[in-house]
């Protein structure tokens, strides 16, 4: 699968695959975002929502670096309100999470929320790390059929990482959300940073800044919204 244009020359830019993973792994858990019912317990009136989204991420996700409410999955619950979606937002991202940590921590989630939809954006950190990618595939399709189980729906989440590892590396990687995506009946967003410009990075040039997160929600919102109706 091609590297997204926007994306190649900081791409071809960075070469130090180490400290990269320092970068993505620092504060594990402390940047990790509390569920926040609030929005949607407003916008159903008071009542339980009729569902329930659990977003299943890494730092990514997880507002590492920002300003808590500012990332795309705050973003997206504040336009659930707005569009007056009646769905329950819960955020269970984790900075530094991998595959096999988030297969993990999902059975307890399922068990304590209850979701009717399920994302999926894990994989980054497998691949910063140079993991064999036929185990973070198997821990993604667990994943999807553990939320399946529930009846659950599964929207997979792509991401992308600079090329150390070799272009061969990075097709694989880019392959196995299309894969899982695929085997599992799953919905399918290839790219979360899609379109995000090199200026709208944190200085770590992995993380996307505050004035780039509204882009990672257009990636993600068309393909989400069909799946709430």
């Amino acid at each position: 699968m091609p590297i997204d244009p926007a994306r190649r020359r900081w791409l071809h830019g960075v070469v130090h695959c180490t400290a990269l993973i320092g970068l993505v792994a620092v504060g594990a858990q402390a940047w990790a975002q509390l569920p926040t019912p609030a929005l949607a317990h407003a916008a159903s009136g008071g009542n339980a929502p009729r569902n329930t989204v659990l977003v299943v991420g890494d730092s990514l996700s997880a507002e590492y670096g920002l300003k808590r409410g500012s990332g795309w999955v705050a973003l997206m619950e504040r336009k659930l309100v707005s569009e007056k979606i009646d769905v329950r937002v819960v955020n269970a991202s984790v900075s530094g999470d991998t595959t096999a940590g988030g297969l993990s921590r999902l059975p307890a989630l399922l068990a304590q929320h209850r979701p009717t939809h399920v994302i999926l954006e894990l994989g980054g950190n497998d691949g910063l790390r140079g993991l064999p990618l036929r185990g973070s595939l198997n821990n993604l399709q667990k994943m999807a059929q553990a939320a399946k189980a529930v009846g659950a729906k599964v929207l997979v989440v792509g991401v992308q990482i600079p090329p150390n590892y070799g272009r061969h590396y990075n097709d694989e990687l880019a392959a196995m959300f299309v894969t899982v995506a695929k085997d599992e009946g799953a919905a399918l967003v290839p790219f979360l940073m899609a379109g995000v410009p090199d200026s709208q990075y944190q200085a770590d040039r992995i993380h996307v800044a505050e004035v780039g997160h509204p882009t990672l929600l257009s990636n993600v919102w068309p393909t989400l919204k069909p799946l709430l109706r």
